[in-house]
């Protein structure tokens, strides 16, 4: 299960953390913050998002604090195809998750994603990426990590327009080798979304981050709601923007109930 977990966080949170797939120039702050409504775009970025989660486990006696540092970097192949490296590291605090666990913090595994999508969006204002997901055993404690590695296909399609950004993220890994004492992972994720941003900048959005254990046959679903305004220090721009998630479905020694969410990015336009 924490495996599955920490493949969730691929998407995770996701919603405020997404880019746009064409060239970033002299833009206004209201154009930047809709490529942060979009997977697959152009723009360096380097979101952290904190996430806090109550009711854990079983006995709903738990707490969970998970920091995600999600660089994003794009790479231009040519005029017509961009490639999108997102790495997604989970560092993590956390105690009475499991019976007599007690607490644990350090790194959890590692998510690496590559997208190759078009530079422009299709002519029905379409934009796409796809590429493997790739899941790294770093996890520095049992109850952190799955101990195995994995991989899979990823993919995000999407449209914009007039400020709404609407689209899907999903992706499915299986594990490959690994800790043999450790379970096996095959695990779907996936994240619908939907978000309106404003000529001044806020961003209103609502998505979810369903992860599916095929092997266990369980979901784990938290529907997130985040406002977001990007903002300019000095020359530096920075979305900063904050939400609530109730977890609809989790698995037993997972979150119940409401948590919370605050993400801070830092963007880095050409």
């Amino acid at each position: 299960m924490r495996g599955c977990r920490c493949i969730a966080k691929t998407a995770g949170g996701i919603a405020a953390l997404m880019l746009v797939s064409h060239s970033v120039q002299a833009q206004s702050d209201s154009d930047l913050a809709k490529q942060l409504s979009n997977p697959v775009a152009a723009l360096i970025s380097v979101p952290f998002q904190f996430n806090y989660d109550a009711n854990v486990g079983q006995n709903r006696d738990g707490r969970r604090l998970l920091l995600n540092f999600q660089p994003v970097v794009p790479f231009k192949l040519n005029d017509q195809w961009n490639l999108i490296s997102r790495t997604i590291v989970p560092i993590e605090s956390q105690s009475n998750v499991a019976f007599n666990s007690g607490s644990q913090s350090g790194l959890g595994d590692v998510v690496q994603s590559f997208f190759l999508s078009p530079a422009k969006p299709t002519e029905s204002g379409l934009i796409w990426g796809v590429g493997p997901a790739l899941l790294l055993p770093t996890g520095t404690d049992r109850l952190l990590g799955a101990g195995k590695w994995g991989a899979g296909p990823t993919a995000v399609l999407l449209w914009q327009a007039n400020g709404w950004t609407y689209g899907a993220l999903a992706n499915h890994i299986w594990s490959f080798a690994g800790n043999g004492d450790r379970s096996q992972v095959s695990s779907t994720f996936l994240q619908p979304f939907l978000n309106y941003t404003t000529k001044d900048a806020w961003t209103f959005g609502v998505n979810t981050e369903s992860t599916y254990d095929w092997n266990r046959h369980a979901w784990s679903t938290p529907v997130n709601a985040t406002v977001s305004k990007l903002l300019k220090f000095r020359k530096q721009p920075v979305s900063i923007g904050g939400g609530v998630r109730y977890w609809v479905a989790s698995q037993d020694s997972g979150p119940h109930g409401w948590g919370g969410r605050l993400v801070i990015t830092l963007l880095f336009p050409k």
